[in-house]
């Protein structure tokens, strides 16, 4: 498709309410297109700027907005490196632009492209769906076609949604070489329907988002219904839609493609939590990294969007300069699990997922406690992209005082005090047996940080769903906690803390219901902590 001026691309664009939208447009500054200038400038504008604003052809010719930067040195005779940069959820192309012109500077051709759906591209939101990825494969193909890009040197990357179709796009295209995967998801079902309970919120706001800024399929909004409506008789439809859409069903494919693939993201994501992303990598056979930071979803690449300086994005370019340049820039010889605890922010590196928090410290959770459910007591994981960046630039993460919490409503384990910091590195387990008077219930496991005031930090929580569970016959609960790094203080104590409603999600408690937590002989309960030794 042809080239067009900016003016026909920008001048219908939409206002959103989201901070990610408003960080995009602050990149266009950085890059000294000023947003008026990206939304009614000229050619010459373009030009200067060296950036082009192109139509693509997508999959069945649907029309993707895109734009193009060449490395200023580009003469017509040399190939170079390229990299495709699907859009965020609800993203304008302009996403990308303060690190597509750095990228363009250090010898790369960068393509970026609104995905379908949204803004002015044509087409339905598709959720990474078939389409999304023959997207990507379309846009490669007129890259080598319109630009000087080296066939034999094609990445992709993107934060969130784009991380999503990256990393699906390595498995149905063997072109792509090498990928950067930040703030996405391996296993969406895993994501916002981890504990088979829905994220509320999580799922909420992207709907909300979606239908602000682009056209959902009838698919997606009949799903979101489903969804959102807690439909049971459509949860194996929703979740063969959810693998569908997952690089963690389409292992085999990514894995024979071989590509180079680093995947980021943050501790407190509340959309993707960094679980999923972990077991992803773990069975990933090809050349990989894994980085977790502080934040909430995409808080660690934002700063990187604005040309600022920043550690996620640096290790991107690192990333591809080694996988597509072949520059000896050292890091494939670095330990390639790297992460960035919640309360000191140094750097700790492991060679594989499992040596994380391999030493592990169990609280025996021996007390029988019963909680009413239907009221929250107070603890709870937060607000969604809100609280965790909090805990990110201001080290003030979700907080409850623990003494005053409701025990008709809360159930509360404490360990002894610690003598010592206790470095939570992992994964934390909790395993108990419950007894409900309903068929049917939802709790919600709390992991807290308690000082000599009883004021406890949050260090991680998940939820947890029951369905067909027969009224006052025991069953075993198993729950994986959201993975984290974060270190206790000396004089501190961990405590386990157990409800039945939290706003992040969707609860399944009768009216009335009363859940009871127990200890057997035979089988005691108990939360498994790792840690960190040295």
């Amino acid at each position: 498709m042809g080239e067009r001026t900016v003016g026909k691309r920008h001048t219908a664009l939409r206002t959103t309410t989201t901070g990610a939208v408003s960080a995009a447009l602050l990149a266009g500054t950085a890059l000294g297109v000023a947003p008026g200038a990206a939304a009614t400038g000229t050619t010459a504008t373009d030009t200067a700027a060296g950036i082009r604003f192109v139509d693509i052809a997508g999959d069945g010719g649907t029309v993707l907005k895109a734009n193009v930067i060449t490395p200023a040195d580009s003469d017509g005779t040399r190939r170079y490196p390229v990299i495709v940069l699907p859009t965020s959820w609800s993203m304008p192309q302009i996403e990308y632009l303060a690190q597509a012109r750095k990228l363009a500077d250090a010898g790369y051709v960068v393509v970026s492209y609104n995905s379908r759906g949204f803004w002015q591209s044509g087409g339905n939101i598709e959720v990474a769906g078939p389409p999304d990825i023959a997207d990507a494969s379309k846009v490669i193909d007129w890259a080598l076609a319109h630009t000087p890009a080296d066939p034999e040197r094609i990445g992709m990357a993107g934060v969130s949604y784009g991380a999503g179709i990256s990393l699906l796009a390595a498995g149905h295209d063997k072109r792509v070489k090498a990928v950067v995967a930040m703030s996405g998801w391996a296993d969406l079902i895993d994501s916002i329907y981890s504990g088979r309970t829905q994220h509320l919120q999580a799922a909420a706001m992207l709907g909300g988002t979606g239908y602000l800024t682009g056209r959902p399929s009838p698919e997606l909004q009949q799903t979101l219904k489903d969804f959102l409506a807690s439909n049971l008789d459509k949860e194996e439809e929703m979740i063969a839609w959810g693998a569908k859409r997952s690089p963690a069903f389409a292992l085999e494919k990514i894995n024979a493609n071989g590509a180079a693939i680093m995947l980021g993201n943050a501790w407190g994501d509340t959309i993707f939590p960094p679980n999923q992303y972990a077991s992803f990598y773990e069975k990933l056979t090809g050349p990989k990294r894994l980085e977790f930071r502080p934040g909430d979803h995409a808080t660690a690449e934002a700063t990187g969007l604005l040309g600022l300086p920043n550690d996620t994005w640096t290790n991107a370019h690192r990333w591809f300069d080694h996988h597509l340049k072949g520059v000896d820039n050292g890091i494939d010889r670095e330990q390639p699990v790297q992460l960035k605890s919640r309360s000191t922010g140094g750097y700790e590196g492991y060679p594989d997922w499992k040596s994380v928090g391999a030493n592990e410290r169990k609280i025996a959770l021996a007390d029988t406690e019963t909680v009413y459910a239907n009221v929250d007591s107070g603890a709870n994981g937060g607000i969604i992209m809100l609280s965790n960046a909090l805990d990110q630039f201001l080290k003030l993460p979700p907080m409850a005082s623990i003494p005053l919490l409701p025990r008709s409503f809360a159930a509360v384990w404490q360990s002894e005090r610690y003598d010592t910091a206790q470095r939570v590195r992992g994964t934390a387990k909790l395993h108990t047996t419950v007894t409900s008077t309903e068929s049917s219930g939802t709790l919600v496991a709390y992991l807290y940080d308690v000082g000599p005031l009883g004021v406890g930090k949050l260090v991680s929580n998940a939820p947890y769903t029951f369905h067909g569970k027969t009224p006052g016959r025991p069953f075993a609960v198993d729950l994986e906690l959201f993975s984290t790094a974060y270190d206790v203080p000396a004089g501190h104590r961990l405590a386990l803390v157990v409800d039945t409603v939290d706003p992040l999600y969707i609860e399944h408690n009768p009216s009335g219901a009363r859940l009871t937590f127990s200890s057997p002989s035979s089988d005691p309960s108990y939360v498994s902590v790792p840690l960190r030794e040295k």
